[in-house]
């Protein structure tokens, strides 16, 4: 896909910017180099997701928290559903929050964080990747400002002990008995900030455009896919898009193997206020109302079945 940007991200941000803003503008989409997440530290968190998906399913069910809408730990397959969706996604999940300190004044709207004793070294990867996931998703927040005409640092203190979530994947080969309809991941939009995801170069992401048209998003090997969500949409009164996407099944020998991958979901504070920037906003427009990220968040899980 040509016109989708691609962008380094070890080069200066007022050189890429607005080539990227134009990215989301049009396709909500863009695929980041350089991205600076260390590969050998995204090898060993891909082969201990895999350790844990391996796992048998008592031991993973021991891990699913009841009433928890899937904010920490384990989700079984088939749990998950996209909003306005009939049939589950063919899929299950882990996810890994932020760790608050004791008596954080966010703490209560955010879940601690669970870890597989199976795995004893699964905690120190994983906080290592979700630290590294906060910084390169500060580099692309602070071109985004740019891009808005905002001060660079803009969103620094909009995302400060964000309730951000780490998702590890794993969509397994397809079984013959898969509902009619049933897809790895069906249409949706995210709910987050941004989207920053690793794994997305096997086939299979696909956005879709302006013209309602299917389209598929292949970065290169070790390349992120990166998508605005919803909170940032209505921060910028639509301007930038938050585009519906999926996962569709593979055919072949693709279909006999499993899929796997990491979205970070990089979310604004709980009590960040989601308003319309006044300059985003235009004569005749009817901006969305302010509502907290934390409100935001809870309405979005209860359509989708996870609140």
């Amino acid at each position: 896909m040509s016109d989708l940007a691609s962008i380094s991200l070890s080069r200066p941000l007022e050189d890429f910017s607005s080539e990227l803003g134009r990215s989301f503008e049009e396709y909500g989409f863009a695929i980041i180099r350089d991205h600076g997440i260390p590969q050998d530290l995204i090898d060993r968190a891909e082969s201990l997701a895999k350790e844990f998906f391996a796992l048998p399913e008592a031991a993973k069910n021991a891990y699913a928290i009841e009433g928890g809408g899937g904010a920490r730990g384990y989700t079984p397959f088939g749990k998950e559903i996209a909003k306005d969706a009939t049939v589950h996604d063919l899929k299950e999940f882990w996810h890994v929050g932020r760790s608050l300190p004791e008596g954080h004044p966010l703490a209560e709207m955010m879940a601690p964080n669970i870890w597989p004793t199976e795995k004893p070294e699964f905690k120190g990867v994983f906080e290592e990747l979700y630290s590294q996931f906060e910084q390169t998703g500060d580099r692309i927040l602070r071109a985004i400002a740019l891009h808005l005409d905002l001060e660079e640092d803009y969103f620094v203190s909009t995302v400060e002990d964000g309730n951000s979530v780490m998702r590890l994947l794993h969509y397994p080969p397809l079984s013959e008995d898969v509902p009619e309809g049933a897809i790895r991941a069906a249409a949706h939009g995210d709910i987050n900030t941004i989207t920053l995801l690793l794994g997305a170069e096997e086939a299979g992401l696909e956005l879709l455009n302006k013209q309602g048209e299917w389209v598929p998003v292949s970065p290169p090997k070790g390349a992120l896919a990166v998508n605005v969500g919803d909170m940032l949409e209505r921060l910028t009164n639509n301007r930038l898009r938050s585009t519906t996407h999926r996962v569709v099944n593979p055919g072949g020998e693709a279909s006999r193997r499993s899929r796997y991958s990491m979205p970070f979901f990089l979310h604004f504070r709980p009590d960040f206020v989601i308003e319309a920037l006044p300059h985003c906003v235009k004569e005749g427009d009817e901006p969305a109302p302010p509502i907290t990220a934390h409100e935001f968040l809870q309405q979005r899980l209860r359509e989708i079945g996870l609140a």
